[in-house]
Protein backbone atom coordinates (compact mmCIF):
# COMPACT_ATOMS: atom_id res chain seq x y z
CA UNK A 1 0.00 0.00 0.00
CA UNK A 2 1.50 3.25 -0.83
CA UNK A 3 -0.20 5.87 1.06
CA UNK A 4 -2.12 5.72 4.65
CA UNK A 5 -4.07 3.04 5.66
CA UNK A 6 -6.32 0.70 3.41
CA UNK A 7 -9.88 2.41 3.21
CA UNK A 8 -12.78 -0.31 3.94
CA UNK A 9 -13.81 -2.65 0.82
CA UNK A 10 -17.20 -1.46 -0.88
CA UNK A 11 -18.68 -3.95 -3.00
CA UNK A 12 -20.35 -4.31 -5.96
CA UNK A 13 -21.51 -6.37 -8.53
CA UNK A 14 -19.45 -5.44 -11.30
CA UNK A 15 -16.24 -4.31 -11.53
CA UNK A 16 -15.09 -3.10 -15.10
CA UNK A 17 -11.33 -2.49 -15.47
CA UNK A 18 -10.68 -0.18 -18.48
CA UNK A 19 -13.22 2.72 -19.93
CA UNK A 20 -12.93 2.26 -23.69
CA UNK A 21 -15.80 1.35 -25.65
CA UNK A 22 -15.61 -2.47 -24.34
CA UNK A 23 -15.55 -1.28 -20.50
CA UNK A 24 -18.55 1.07 -21.29
CA UNK A 25 -20.61 -1.21 -22.92
CA UNK A 26 -19.96 -3.75 -20.04
CA UNK A 27 -20.97 -1.17 -17.30
CA UNK A 28 -24.07 0.39 -18.76
CA UNK A 29 -25.50 -3.41 -19.75
CA UNK A 30 -24.98 -4.42 -16.17
CA UNK A 31 -26.45 -1.01 -14.73
CA UNK A 32 -29.12 -0.55 -16.83
CA UNK A 33 -30.31 -3.96 -14.95
CA UNK A 34 -30.65 -2.51 -11.94
CA UNK A 35 -26.90 -3.48 -11.07
CA UNK A 36 -24.01 -2.10 -8.92
CA UNK A 37 -20.99 -1.38 -10.99
CA UNK A 38 -17.81 0.23 -10.74
CA UNK A 39 -15.78 1.17 -13.69
CA UNK A 40 -11.88 1.82 -13.15
CA UNK A 41 -10.47 4.05 -16.08
CA UNK A 42 -6.15 4.78 -15.85
CA UNK A 43 -6.80 7.68 -17.92
CA UNK A 44 -8.42 11.28 -16.40
CA UNK A 45 -11.28 10.69 -18.69
CA UNK A 46 -13.31 7.51 -20.02
CA UNK A 47 -12.91 6.84 -23.76
CA UNK A 48 -9.73 4.42 -23.73
CA UNK A 49 -6.91 4.03 -26.52
CA UNK A 50 -10.10 4.05 -29.24
CA UNK A 51 -10.81 7.72 -28.11
CA UNK A 52 -7.47 9.71 -27.20
CA UNK A 53 -4.76 7.66 -29.18
CA UNK A 54 -6.66 5.43 -31.94
CA UNK A 55 -9.81 5.42 -33.75
CA UNK A 56 -10.86 8.85 -33.10
CA UNK A 57 -7.72 10.78 -33.97
CA UNK A 58 -7.19 8.62 -37.05
CA UNK A 59 -10.78 9.02 -38.58
CA UNK A 60 -9.88 12.87 -37.93
CA UNK A 61 -7.28 13.13 -39.96
CA UNK A 62 -9.02 10.82 -42.48
CA UNK A 63 -12.28 13.32 -42.57
CA UNK A 64 -9.49 16.02 -43.90
CA UNK A 65 -8.29 13.43 -46.87
CA UNK A 66 -11.61 12.87 -47.94
CA UNK A 67 -12.60 16.50 -47.56
CA UNK A 68 -9.22 17.77 -50.13
CA UNK A 69 -10.21 14.83 -52.31
CA UNK A 70 -13.80 15.61 -52.30
CA UNK A 71 -12.55 19.14 -54.02
CA UNK A 72 -10.53 17.40 -56.59
CA UNK A 73 -13.54 15.39 -57.63
CA UNK A 74 -16.37 17.88 -57.06
CA UNK A 75 -15.13 21.04 -58.48
CA UNK A 76 -13.91 19.84 -61.46
CA UNK A 77 -10.62 21.52 -60.72
CA UNK A 78 -8.61 18.57 -60.38
CA UNK A 79 -6.05 18.51 -57.86
CA UNK A 80 -5.17 22.08 -58.24
CA UNK A 81 -7.84 22.82 -55.47
CA UNK A 82 -6.46 19.95 -53.06
CA UNK A 83 -3.34 22.03 -53.41
CA UNK A 84 -5.07 24.95 -53.07
CA UNK A 85 -6.29 23.98 -49.75
CA UNK A 86 -3.00 22.02 -48.86
CA UNK A 87 -0.94 25.38 -48.99
CA UNK A 88 -3.77 27.38 -47.02
CA UNK A 89 -3.46 24.96 -44.38
CA UNK A 90 0.68 25.68 -44.58
CA UNK A 91 -0.54 29.46 -43.76
CA UNK A 92 -0.02 30.01 -47.41
CA UNK A 93 3.98 28.81 -47.82
CA UNK A 94 3.67 25.22 -49.73
CA UNK A 95 2.60 21.62 -48.87
CA UNK A 96 6.14 21.47 -46.95
CA UNK A 97 5.49 24.13 -44.39
CA UNK A 98 1.48 21.91 -43.80
CA UNK A 99 1.96 21.17 -40.21
CA UNK A 100 0.11 17.89 -38.74
CA UNK A 101 -1.90 20.06 -36.30
CA UNK A 102 -3.87 22.16 -39.00
CA UNK A 103 -4.67 19.11 -40.56
CA UNK A 104 -6.11 17.39 -37.40
CA UNK A 105 -7.17 21.28 -36.03
CA UNK A 106 -10.86 19.69 -35.10
CA UNK A 107 -9.49 16.67 -32.96
CA UNK A 108 -9.55 18.41 -29.45
CA UNK A 109 -12.88 19.33 -30.27
CA UNK A 110 -14.55 15.54 -30.98
CA UNK A 111 -12.83 14.45 -28.15
CA UNK A 112 -14.11 16.34 -25.40
CA UNK A 113 -17.48 15.99 -27.65
CA UNK A 114 -17.21 12.17 -27.01
CA UNK A 115 -15.49 12.67 -23.80
CA UNK A 116 -19.21 14.44 -22.51
CA UNK A 117 -20.85 12.32 -24.26
CA UNK A 118 -19.53 8.67 -22.94
CA UNK A 119 -19.80 10.65 -19.58
CA UNK A 120 -23.79 11.35 -19.77
CA UNK A 121 -24.53 7.92 -21.38
CA UNK A 122 -22.76 6.34 -18.02
CA UNK A 123 -24.39 8.70 -15.97
CA UNK A 124 -27.69 8.07 -17.47
CA UNK A 125 -27.21 4.44 -17.25
CA UNK A 126 -27.89 4.62 -13.39
CA UNK A 127 -25.44 2.32 -10.74
CA UNK A 128 -22.11 3.29 -11.81
CA UNK A 129 -19.04 4.61 -9.61
CA UNK A 130 -16.19 5.90 -11.65
CA UNK A 131 -12.94 5.69 -10.42
CA UNK A 132 -9.45 6.63 -12.10
CA UNK A 133 -6.24 5.24 -11.31
CA UNK A 134 -4.42 1.99 -12.31
CA UNK A 135 -6.30 -1.54 -11.08
CA UNK A 136 -4.65 -4.97 -10.01
CA UNK A 137 -6.29 -8.11 -8.43
CA UNK A 138 -5.62 -8.51 -5.02
CA UNK A 139 -7.51 -11.41 -4.83
CA UNK A 140 -10.05 -13.73 -7.04
CA UNK A 141 -12.52 -11.27 -6.28
CA UNK A 142 -10.79 -8.09 -5.19
CA UNK A 143 -9.41 -5.30 -7.26
CA UNK A 144 -7.31 -2.56 -5.73
CA UNK A 145 -7.06 0.92 -7.85
CA UNK A 146 -4.11 3.34 -7.46
CA UNK A 147 -4.80 6.57 -7.91
CA UNK A 148 -2.34 8.90 -9.75
CA UNK A 149 -1.54 10.91 -6.32
CA UNK A 150 -1.18 7.66 -4.51
CA UNK A 151 -4.05 6.80 -3.15
CA UNK A 152 -4.83 3.15 -3.34
CA UNK A 153 -8.93 1.64 -2.82
CA UNK A 154 -9.75 -2.00 -2.91
CA UNK A 155 -13.55 -3.18 -4.26
CA UNK A 156 -14.92 -6.24 -4.22
CA UNK A 157 -17.13 -7.69 -6.61
CA UNK A 158 -18.98 -11.25 -7.64
CA UNK A 159 -17.95 -10.70 -11.13
CA UNK A 160 -15.22 -8.39 -12.90
CA UNK A 161 -14.18 -7.82 -16.48
CA UNK A 162 -11.27 -6.86 -17.87
CA UNK A 163 -11.59 -4.21 -20.80
CA UNK A 164 -7.71 -2.82 -20.61
CA UNK A 165 -7.42 -2.88 -24.49
CA UNK A 166 -4.10 -2.82 -26.52
CA UNK A 167 -0.86 -0.63 -27.19
CA UNK A 168 1.53 -1.10 -30.49
CA UNK A 169 3.77 -3.58 -30.23
CA UNK A 170 7.29 -2.66 -30.35
CA UNK A 171 9.24 -5.36 -32.33
CA UNK A 172 13.01 -5.76 -30.80
CA UNK A 173 14.59 -5.14 -34.05
CA UNK A 174 12.65 -1.89 -34.73
CA UNK A 175 13.53 0.81 -33.09
CA UNK A 176 10.49 3.34 -32.06
CA UNK A 177 11.86 6.60 -31.42
CA UNK A 178 8.56 8.31 -31.87
CA UNK A 179 10.61 11.21 -33.80
CA UNK A 180 11.58 9.39 -37.23
CA UNK A 181 10.16 5.71 -36.73
CA UNK A 182 6.97 5.80 -35.14
CA UNK A 183 4.10 3.77 -34.01
CA UNK A 184 0.00 4.25 -34.30
CA UNK A 185 0.20 6.45 -30.42
CA UNK A 186 2.92 9.15 -32.10
CA UNK A 187 2.13 9.13 -35.74
CA UNK A 188 0.79 11.99 -35.27
CA UNK A 189 2.39 13.84 -33.31
CA UNK A 190 4.77 14.82 -36.18
CA UNK A 191 4.78 18.06 -36.58
CA UNK A 192 5.03 18.10 -40.21
CA UNK A 193 3.46 16.40 -43.38
CA UNK A 194 6.65 14.24 -44.55
CA UNK A 195 7.42 14.00 -47.99
CA UNK A 196 7.57 10.19 -47.57
CA UNK A 197 6.63 7.74 -45.24
CA UNK A 198 7.52 3.72 -45.06
CA UNK A 199 4.65 1.34 -43.27
CA UNK A 200 6.04 -1.45 -41.61
CA UNK A 201 2.42 -3.80 -41.96
CA UNK A 202 -0.46 -4.54 -44.37
CA UNK A 203 -2.86 -5.19 -41.16
CA UNK A 204 -5.58 -2.71 -41.08
CA UNK A 205 -4.23 -0.22 -39.16
CA UNK A 206 -1.31 -0.18 -41.41
CA UNK A 207 -3.71 0.52 -44.64
CA UNK A 208 -5.10 3.11 -43.19
CA UNK A 209 -2.93 5.15 -42.73
CA UNK A 210 -1.09 4.50 -45.38
CA UNK A 211 -3.96 5.51 -47.69
CA UNK A 212 -4.57 8.39 -45.50
CA UNK A 213 -0.75 9.68 -46.16
CA UNK A 214 -0.90 8.36 -50.06
CA UNK A 215 -3.80 10.43 -50.11
CA UNK A 216 -1.96 13.77 -48.57
CA UNK A 217 0.38 13.38 -51.36
CA UNK A 218 3.24 11.58 -49.71
CA UNK A 219 5.37 9.22 -51.21
CA UNK A 220 4.09 6.18 -49.34
CA UNK A 221 5.37 2.53 -49.37
CA UNK A 222 3.50 -0.37 -47.98
CA UNK A 223 5.76 -3.19 -46.80
CA UNK A 224 4.97 -6.36 -45.56
CA UNK A 225 6.57 -10.09 -46.02
CA UNK A 226 2.52 -11.13 -46.97
CA UNK A 227 1.39 -11.02 -50.33
CA UNK A 228 -1.41 -9.41 -49.87
CA UNK A 229 -2.85 -6.42 -47.54
CA UNK A 230 -5.50 -6.92 -45.09
CA UNK A 231 -5.64 -10.84 -46.23
CA UNK A 232 -7.94 -12.10 -43.94
CA UNK A 233 -10.24 -10.13 -46.47
CA UNK A 234 -12.48 -10.90 -49.52
CA UNK A 235 -9.50 -11.05 -51.98
CA UNK A 236 -12.12 -8.78 -54.72
CA UNK A 237 -11.73 -5.99 -52.14
CA UNK A 238 -8.36 -6.07 -50.83
CA UNK A 239 -7.60 -5.89 -54.71
CA UNK A 240 -10.04 -3.08 -55.12
CA UNK A 241 -7.93 -0.99 -51.75
CA UNK A 242 -4.70 -1.62 -53.44
CA UNK A 243 -5.29 -0.59 -57.16
CA UNK A 244 -6.60 2.66 -55.44
CA UNK A 245 -3.64 2.93 -53.28
CA UNK A 246 -1.25 2.75 -56.48
CA UNK A 247 -3.36 4.95 -58.00
CA UNK A 248 -3.12 7.57 -55.35
CA UNK A 249 1.05 7.78 -55.66
CA UNK A 250 1.26 4.81 -53.14
CA UNK A 251 3.75 1.95 -53.59
CA UNK A 252 3.49 -2.11 -52.48
CA UNK A 253 6.48 -3.84 -51.77
CA UNK A 254 4.93 -7.33 -50.64
CA UNK A 255 5.85 -10.65 -49.94
CA UNK A 256 9.39 -9.88 -48.92
CA UNK A 257 10.39 -9.47 -44.65
CA UNK A 258 12.08 -6.17 -43.46
CA UNK A 259 15.37 -7.24 -42.48
CA UNK A 260 17.03 -3.76 -41.41
CA UNK A 261 15.42 -0.13 -40.24
CA UNK A 262 18.13 2.34 -39.27
CA UNK A 263 17.61 5.81 -38.52
CA UNK A 264 20.60 8.40 -38.82
CA UNK A 265 18.87 10.41 -35.74
CA UNK A 266 18.47 13.56 -38.19
CA UNK A 267 17.52 13.19 -42.07
CA UNK A 268 15.46 9.94 -42.29
CA UNK A 269 15.27 6.33 -41.83
CA UNK A 270 16.65 3.71 -44.17
CA UNK A 271 14.44 0.27 -44.53
CA UNK A 272 16.28 -2.33 -45.74
CA UNK A 273 13.81 -5.75 -47.52
CA UNK A 274 14.83 -9.35 -47.86
CA UNK A 275 15.29 -9.07 -51.50
CA UNK A 276 17.99 -6.39 -51.07
CA UNK A 277 15.89 -2.98 -52.03
CA UNK A 278 16.73 -0.01 -49.67
CA UNK A 279 14.05 2.58 -49.35
CA UNK A 280 14.72 5.92 -47.74
CA UNK A 281 12.23 8.08 -46.37
CA UNK A 282 11.46 10.71 -44.20
CA UNK A 283 9.51 9.19 -41.75
CA UNK A 284 8.43 5.17 -41.16
CA UNK A 285 5.01 3.96 -39.82
CA UNK A 286 5.68 0.48 -37.53
CA UNK A 287 2.26 -1.06 -37.90
CA UNK A 288 2.98 -4.42 -36.95
CA UNK A 289 -0.08 -5.65 -34.71
CA UNK A 290 -0.74 -4.53 -31.02
CA UNK A 291 -0.26 -6.40 -27.97
CA UNK A 292 -2.96 -6.66 -24.79
CA UNK A 293 -2.41 -4.51 -22.00
CA UNK A 294 -1.89 -7.56 -19.35
CA UNK A 295 1.19 -5.81 -17.68
CA UNK A 296 0.28 -5.14 -13.73
CA UNK A 297 -2.75 -6.44 -13.66
CA UNK A 298 -1.66 -9.49 -11.56
CA UNK A 299 -3.53 -12.46 -13.70
CA UNK A 300 -1.11 -14.85 -12.67
CA UNK A 301 -1.40 -14.27 -8.78
CA UNK A 302 -4.99 -15.59 -9.67
CA UNK A 303 -4.67 -18.18 -11.94
CA UNK A 304 -5.94 -15.92 -15.23
CA UNK A 305 -3.86 -17.80 -18.38
CA UNK A 306 -2.79 -15.73 -21.23
CA UNK A 307 -2.21 -17.50 -24.84
CA UNK A 308 0.91 -17.63 -26.48
CA UNK A 309 0.58 -14.21 -28.31
CA UNK A 310 -0.04 -12.80 -25.02
CA UNK A 311 -3.74 -12.16 -24.84
CA UNK A 312 -6.11 -13.33 -21.93
CA UNK A 313 -7.55 -17.10 -23.12
CA UNK A 314 -11.32 -16.71 -23.00
CA UNK A 315 -14.28 -19.03 -24.02
CA UNK A 316 -16.88 -18.14 -26.71
CA UNK A 317 -19.07 -15.73 -23.87
CA UNK A 318 -15.72 -13.90 -22.85
CA UNK A 319 -15.07 -15.83 -19.46
CA UNK A 320 -11.53 -16.32 -19.07
CA UNK A 321 -10.30 -19.12 -17.03
CA UNK A 322 -11.25 -17.55 -13.53
CA UNK A 323 -15.02 -18.37 -14.25
CA UNK A 324 -16.58 -15.25 -13.18
CA UNK A 325 -13.85 -13.03 -14.49
CA UNK A 326 -14.44 -12.21 -18.12
CA UNK A 327 -12.04 -10.62 -20.68
CA UNK A 328 -13.37 -8.48 -23.86
CA UNK A 329 -12.03 -6.12 -26.46
CA UNK A 330 -8.47 -5.92 -27.73
CA UNK A 331 -7.56 -8.01 -24.17
CA UNK A 332 -8.83 -10.85 -26.25
CA UNK A 333 -7.25 -10.58 -29.85
CA UNK A 334 -8.48 -9.65 -33.28
CA UNK A 335 -10.49 -8.46 -34.94
CA UNK A 336 -9.44 -5.20 -32.00
CA UNK A 337 -12.47 -3.18 -33.15
CA UNK A 338 -14.28 -0.86 -31.18
CA UNK A 339 -17.65 -2.21 -32.42
CA UNK A 340 -16.55 -5.66 -31.65
CA UNK A 341 -15.39 -4.55 -28.40
CA UNK A 342 -18.43 -3.23 -27.43
CA UNK A 343 -20.46 -6.31 -28.51
CA UNK A 344 -17.71 -8.44 -26.31
CA UNK A 345 -18.95 -5.68 -23.12
CA UNK A 346 -22.70 -7.09 -23.60
CA UNK A 347 -21.78 -10.93 -24.65
CA UNK A 348 -19.99 -11.19 -21.42
CA UNK A 349 -22.34 -9.49 -18.83
CA UNK A 350 -25.34 -10.76 -20.30
CA UNK A 351 -23.34 -14.29 -19.96
CA UNK A 352 -22.66 -13.02 -15.72
CA UNK A 353 -25.96 -12.38 -15.14
CA UNK A 354 -27.57 -15.31 -16.55
CA UNK A 355 -29.66 -12.76 -19.47
CA UNK A 356 -29.99 -14.68 -22.96
CA UNK A 357 -27.86 -13.04 -25.74
CA UNK A 358 -29.86 -11.54 -28.77
CA UNK A 359 -29.27 -13.59 -31.92
CA UNK A 360 -28.75 -10.44 -33.73
CA UNK A 361 -24.96 -10.37 -31.95
CA UNK A 362 -23.85 -12.71 -34.25
CA UNK A 363 -23.93 -10.77 -37.30
CA UNK A 364 -21.63 -7.88 -36.64
CA UNK A 365 -20.39 -5.68 -39.24
CA UNK A 366 -16.68 -5.06 -39.87
CA UNK A 367 -14.85 -1.84 -41.48
CA UNK A 368 -11.63 -0.90 -42.73
CA UNK A 369 -11.77 3.07 -42.46
CA UNK A 370 -9.03 3.08 -45.63
CA UNK A 371 -9.27 4.72 -48.49
CA UNK A 372 -11.39 3.89 -50.32
CA UNK A 373 -13.41 1.95 -46.95
CA UNK A 374 -13.91 -1.49 -47.04
CA UNK A 375 -17.05 -2.83 -45.21
CA UNK A 376 -18.13 -6.69 -44.88
CA UNK A 377 -20.81 -8.46 -43.12
CA UNK A 378 -22.16 -12.18 -42.63
CA UNK A 379 -19.70 -14.73 -44.68
CA UNK A 380 -17.67 -14.05 -47.90
CA UNK A 381 -17.90 -15.83 -50.99
CA UNK A 382 -15.23 -18.45 -49.96
CA UNK A 383 -16.71 -18.91 -46.26
CA UNK A 384 -20.08 -19.54 -47.49
CA UNK A 385 -18.64 -21.82 -50.74
CA UNK A 386 -17.06 -23.88 -47.40
CA UNK A 387 -19.69 -24.19 -45.57
CA UNK A 388 -22.84 -24.42 -48.15
CA UNK A 389 -20.49 -25.95 -51.37
CA UNK A 390 -21.29 -23.23 -53.67
CA UNK A 391 -22.77 -19.88 -53.53
CA UNK A 392 -24.23 -17.47 -55.68
CA UNK A 393 -22.43 -13.91 -55.84
CA UNK A 394 -23.84 -10.80 -57.04
CA UNK A 395 -21.75 -7.44 -57.87
CA UNK A 396 -22.79 -3.78 -58.91
CA UNK A 397 -20.06 -1.34 -59.17
CA UNK A 398 -19.87 2.19 -58.12
CA UNK A 399 -19.27 3.20 -61.94
CA UNK A 400 -23.05 2.06 -62.44
CA UNK A 401 -24.90 4.28 -59.36
CA UNK A 402 -25.23 7.76 -60.56
CA UNK A 403 -24.88 8.48 -56.99
CA UNK A 404 -21.15 7.58 -57.28
CA UNK A 405 -20.99 9.10 -60.35
CA UNK A 406 -22.09 12.35 -58.96
CA UNK A 407 -19.45 12.21 -56.31
CA UNK A 408 -17.03 11.14 -58.04
CA UNK A 409 -16.31 7.84 -56.75
CA UNK A 410 -14.74 5.77 -59.40
CA UNK A 411 -13.91 3.13 -57.48
CA UNK A 412 -16.38 0.80 -55.83
CA UNK A 413 -17.85 -2.63 -55.48
CA UNK A 414 -21.01 -4.21 -53.59
CA UNK A 415 -20.93 -7.95 -53.63
CA UNK A 416 -24.23 -9.93 -52.27
CA UNK A 417 -23.18 -13.79 -51.06
CA UNK A 418 -26.54 -15.84 -51.31
CA UNK A 419 -27.33 -19.47 -51.08
CA UNK A 420 -26.39 -22.02 -53.82
CA UNK A 421 -29.87 -21.36 -55.53
CA UNK A 422 -29.56 -18.23 -55.40
CA UNK A 423 -32.19 -17.45 -52.70
CA UNK A 424 -31.39 -16.36 -48.85
CA UNK A 425 -28.41 -13.64 -47.65
CA UNK A 426 -25.69 -15.11 -46.60
CA UNK A 427 -23.03 -12.30 -46.65
CA UNK A 428 -22.10 -8.80 -48.30
CA UNK A 429 -18.57 -6.82 -48.68
CA UNK A 430 -18.34 -3.22 -49.63
CA UNK A 431 -15.31 -1.64 -50.92
CA UNK A 432 -16.15 2.23 -51.93
CA UNK A 433 -17.27 5.52 -50.31
CA UNK A 434 -19.79 4.92 -47.84
CA UNK A 435 -19.51 1.65 -47.33
CA UNK A 436 -19.40 2.18 -43.56
CA UNK A 437 -22.94 2.82 -43.53
CA UNK A 438 -24.19 0.98 -46.73
CA UNK A 439 -23.12 -2.87 -44.70
CA UNK A 440 -25.91 -1.73 -41.60
CA UNK A 441 -28.25 -2.41 -44.33
CA UNK A 442 -27.14 -5.85 -45.24
CA UNK A 443 -26.96 -6.40 -41.55
CA UNK A 444 -30.74 -5.85 -41.16
CA UNK A 445 -31.42 -8.38 -43.72
CA UNK A 446 -28.89 -10.69 -42.81
CA UNK A 447 -30.67 -10.48 -38.95
CA UNK A 448 -34.23 -10.82 -40.34
CA UNK A 449 -33.00 -13.89 -42.32
CA UNK A 450 -34.16 -12.40 -45.73
CA UNK A 451 -33.61 -13.32 -48.82
CA UNK A 452 -31.95 -11.18 -52.26
CA UNK A 453 -35.13 -10.46 -53.46
CA UNK A 454 -35.87 -8.13 -50.41
CA UNK A 455 -33.58 -5.83 -52.07
CA UNK A 456 -35.06 -6.01 -55.48
CA UNK A 457 -38.65 -5.68 -54.09
CA UNK A 458 -37.54 -2.49 -51.90
CA UNK A 459 -37.72 1.18 -52.76
CA UNK A 460 -34.77 3.61 -52.60
CA UNK A 461 -33.73 6.69 -53.18
CA UNK A 462 -32.28 8.24 -56.32
CA UNK A 463 -30.11 8.92 -56.16
CA UNK A 464 -28.00 6.80 -53.66
CA UNK A 465 -25.48 4.48 -53.34
CA UNK A 466 -27.91 2.09 -51.71
CA UNK A 467 -29.08 1.36 -55.14
CA UNK A 468 -26.02 -0.68 -55.25
CA UNK A 469 -27.64 -3.13 -53.22
CA UNK A 470 -30.42 -3.48 -55.70
CA UNK A 471 -28.05 -3.81 -58.80
CA UNK A 472 -26.15 -6.46 -57.00
CA UNK A 473 -29.22 -8.66 -55.60
CA UNK A 474 -30.85 -8.40 -59.60
CA UNK A 475 -27.52 -9.85 -60.69
CA UNK A 476 -28.28 -12.91 -57.96
CA UNK A 477 -32.09 -13.03 -59.63
CA UNK A 478 -30.45 -13.32 -63.25
CA UNK A 479 -28.05 -16.18 -62.42
CA UNK A 480 -30.42 -17.45 -60.36
CA UNK A 481 -33.29 -17.15 -63.19
CA UNK A 482 -30.60 -18.27 -66.17
CA UNK A 483 -29.80 -21.73 -63.86
CA UNK A 484 -33.74 -22.36 -63.85
CA UNK A 485 -33.85 -22.37 -67.64
CA UNK A 486 -30.84 -24.25 -68.06
CA UNK A 487 -32.19 -27.14 -65.87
Amino acid sequence: MTTAARESTPSFDLVVVGGGPAGQSAATTAAKVGKRVLLVERDSELGGECLHRGTIPSKTLRETVLALQSLTRRTGLGDAAADAALRLLGGGAGRDDVTMASLVSRLEEVVRAQETSMRAQVRASGGVTVWHGQARFEGPHDIAVVSPGGRERVARARHIVLACGSRPRRPADVAVDHELVLDSDSILSMTYLPRSLVVLGAGVVACEYASIFAGLGVRVTLCDPGHRPMAFLDPELTSAFARAFVEAGGSLMLGAPVTRVESDGAAGVDVELGTGTMIRADKVLCALGRVANVAGLGLERVGIEVTARGHVKVDASCRTTLPHVYAIGDLVGPPALASAASEHGRRAVRHALGLPSPASAAVAPFCAYTIPEIASVGLTEAEATARHGAAVVGRASYRDLARARISGYDEGLVKLVAEPDGGRLLGAQIVGDGGSELVHVAQMALIAGQDVDVFVETTFNYPTLAEGLRLAALDVVAQREAARRAA
